[in-house]
């Protein structure tokens, strides 16, 4: 089994990088992506844990912007994998995202208080030390009693059309790739039609990104319809891009295990093929 889209608490899952490949080799996982928000922060002390009989493609989930196709545009995230974690440009990018997140929960934060909401998202994120995202915030909600799940807190007070929500400055989609395969890495668009998240780019978009660079598409992902990832691995065939398939675990944070959707092997060796900057880590001996 092949997961190449998982989280730690390096950024917004709530498992240790390390425990985290623990639990992927314990469900039968052979091959698995770490790709936290913005951050290579939990890559080493993942690497540390990969037992015999496991590899970790090592990557991120970078926070971009996209133009939807209609004159607007849309939040896109973008999986880079096997990149040079030392790559100035990505070492910037990172660093900026980064500051962005916790300009906009201070601004969430400030909302919230102003409203009766006593939450403490940031003493929630030092007790992993990860940077604070949205999801400890989310937390926070629950941890006061104002809903019951992070889930549950994204659909209200977290939603982008809710009072509380402030947006960030993202990276342009197609900066975002070029400075990935610049560090020698591969880019996968994650859940491009993730509809319950949002509004989703019009076809048309991921040829023009296919022709900047783009190497593959997310396609079988919890948060898909049948129907989308029917014609996205058709669109992915037509375009000669890679389909991968992961279950963008999340941890205690979401309800998605490890492995609930995965990518076939000739796919993943493609995609290996492709990168330069790091190499996949196998565990031994």
């Amino acid at each position: 089994m092949i997961d190449l889209h998982v989280h730690s608490n390096a950024s917004d899952g709530t498992d240790d990088p390390a425990d985290v490949v623990r639990l992927a080799a314990a469900a039968g996982v052979t091959t698995l992506a770490l790709t936290d928000h913005d951050t290579t922060a939990g890559w080493d002390a993942a690497a540390r844990a990969v037992p015999a009989g496991l590899r970790l493609v090592r990557g991120a989930e970078f926070s971009t912007t996209a133009p939807d196709g209609r004159g607007g545009e849309v939040s896109a995230h973008l999986l880079g994998y096997l990149f040079d974690p030392a790559d100035p440009a990505i070492l910037a990018d990172q660093e900026r995202l980064r500051g962005e997140r916790g300009r906009r929960i201070g601004v969430m934060t400030e909302r919230l208080r102003a409203d009766g909401y006593d939450v403490d998202p940031a003493a929630i994120a030092d007790r992993t030390g990860a940077p604070v995202g949205r999801p400890h915030l989310g937390r926070a909600l629950v941890e006061i009693g104002a809903v019951s799940s992070v889930s549950e807190a994204f659909e209200s007070f977290l939603a982008k059309d809710g009072p509380y929500y402030e947006p960030k400055a993202d990276t342009p989609i197609a900066e975002a790739i070029a400075m990935i395969r610049a560090a020698g890495g591969v880019t996968v668009w994650a859940h491009p039609w993730a509809r319950r998240k949002g509004a989703v780019v019009e076809e048309s978009v991921i040829e023009a990104m296919a022709g900047l660079g783009l190497a593959g598409l997310e396609v079988d992902h919890p948060d898909h319809a049948p129907e989308d990832r029917e014609r996205l691995r058709a669109l992915a065939g037509d375009l000669h891009l890679l389909t991968t398939g992961s279950s963008d675990y999340h941890g205690g944070n979401k309800e998605t295990p490890i492995a609930a959707e995965t990518t076939a092997p000739g796919q993943l060796d493609a995609l290996v093929a492709q990168a330069t900057g790091a190499d996949v880590v196998t565990g031994g001996p």
